[in-house]
């Protein structure tokens, strides 16, 4: 090799670190700043009892609780009996059944004794052909089944809101549940501000939980590893950014898993997109599009204190799907509304939500699997200050578990659940390794997953179930 080719080569690789560590300082100032937020408002709202225990007389806003479900005859039953549980006056139940080859309609039919009817579905916003409308009225609310012709989620949810008699329908996965008093709180940022059109509400692995009454009873860290780093992952994640951007009101996801919407402001807008993979984030994109090209105040908020306990994957295999639809979604919703990057017309969500979305979301894997591959290409040929680097990387792995830690610890310490002392020492050593190494395992899989992603774009994306532990 010439001197003029070495020369060469280590300004390229000297580059690259340059802008891999600015990558990594940049992540990590951001997951100070919104962990930090998170962390102080919890706090803030705890001491001042801002969020009251109870909803005052009848102000009630009526809800339409949609269940989409395909495949789900192990957990929707389940699902389903916790929503009777909720502490709320006026709401119905609505389960999608999207076609599914299980027991998943009959499980319901048998388990609420319902009865079939005819009953005409309005097209508001597109779906498939419904096939039978099942009802009953024995129970504290009217719980509506609807089969239907297989579509995927984002037809299934489009059914159900055809079929919602209410003006705010709530979008609730079919292997969750929720706690007893999530539906007022998520319901509270509406009563407060008229303006509001979406509500998130915050999402917990259940693995490991008992319920009972749509109360915790039993709460421990999976036993299994995986979920038990998955834990601290929800954790950093529905506390850090989604409070923070929730100040300037540029949240572009409302989870899919649990999330309450204007149904007429939905509808107007289209509805929620059956050609993406990521049905949830494209509908709030669309939804912050819609608001502010029509000149519509609105409001799109995140209540960190209601609580949905969802299954998440127990198996690498199982994640690493999950994760590939998820990239393949935020891939789609970023490029269908690619014109709102860098517009004014859109404000804080154009300059600060996307960018972010854009850089430390939909770029970061490639940016992390290229700056791994450089690394080792230049340790091999001598170029990189191989104690430097790895100090730097400790310090980052470090500084990133601790902010893993304080999400997990202020989130179990503000919804007052009691950890037993195994379950710290597990979520302490577990901090380091959900950082470093699953961290980039997930990032080759996102990496990787716009290969071919065109192949079954709208099919339902399973995980392997297990009974839900609700009583």
């Amino acid at each position: 090799m010439t001197d003029m080719m070495t020369s060469s080569f280590q300004y390229f690789f000297k580059l690259v670190g340059v802008f891999f560590v600015l990558y990594l300082i940049g992540y990590a100032t951001f997951l100070f700043m919104s962990v930090t937020v998170g962390t102080s408002t919890l706090y803030s709202a705890r001491r001042r009892n801002m969020l009251k225990n109870e909803l005052r007389d009848n102000f009630y806003v009526p809800i339409s609780v949609i269940v989409p479900a395909y495949n789900e005859e192990v957990t929707i039953v389940s699902t389903v009996k916790s929503l009777l549980d909720l502490h709320y006056n006026i709401y119905e139940i609505i389960v999608v059944d999207d076609g599914s080859s299980d027991k998943t309609c009959e499980a319901v039919k048998k388990a609420f004794s319902m009865m079939r009817i005819n009953r005409p579905i309005q097209r508001r916003v597109p779906c498939k052909q419904v096939r039978y409308v099942y009802e009953t009225t024995g129970f504290k609310v009217p719980i509506t089944l609807i089969s239907k012709e297989n579509g995927g989620k984002a037809d299934a949810l489009n059914m159900g809101i055809n079929a919602s008699r209410y003006p705010y329908f709530l979008c609730l996965d079919a292997d969750s549940v929720l706690q007893h008093d999530s539906l007022e709180k998520i319901v509270r940022p509406v009563l407060e501000n008229s303006e509001v059109v979406a509500v998130g509400g915050a999402v917990r692995p259940s693995n490991g939980t008992e319920m009972k009454g749509g109360r915790v009873v039993s709460y421990h860290m999976p036993k299994k590893l995986l979920p038990a780093m998955q834990v601290l992952e929800y954790d950093r994640s529905f506390l850090a950014s989604r409070i923070l951007f929730d100040k300037f009101n540029g949240n572009l996801i409302i989870s899919g898993a649990f999330g309450l919407f204007k149904k007429s402001v939905v509808v107007a807008a289209g509805g929620y997109d059956v050609t993406t993979m990521g049905e949830d984030m494209e509908l709030a994109i669309k939804l912050h599009v819609f608001c502010r090209e029509h000149g519509m105040p609105y409001r799109m908020c995140y209540a960190p204190d209601a609580i949905c306990w969802s299954q998440v994957p127990e198996t690498l295999h199982d994640m690493m799907k999950q994760r590939r639809r998820w990239h393949i979604g935020l891939f789609q919703s970023m490029m269908t509304h690619r014109r709102i990057a860098a517009n004014s017309k859109y404000g804080p969500v154009s300059f600060l939500s996307y960018f972010y979305f854009l850089l430390y979301e939909l770029f970061s894997p490639y940016i992390e699997v290229f700056g791994v591959i450089t690394m080792v290409i230049a340790m091999l040929l001598d170029f990189l200050n191989v104690p430097f680097m790895i100090l730097f990387m400790g310090i980052y792995i470090v500084y990133s578990a601790i902010m893993s830690l304080t999400a997990f610890f202020a989130r179990v310490h503000t919804i007052d659940l009691k950890l037993a002392v195994g379950d710290v020492i597990k979520a302490v050593a577990l901090c380091a390794i959900e950082v470093s190494c699953l961290r980039f395992i997930l990032a080759w899989v996102r990496a990787t997953s716009l290969i071919g992603y065109r192949r079954g774009k709208n099919k339902w994306g399973k995980s392997k179930r297990k009974t839900i532990s609700y009583k």
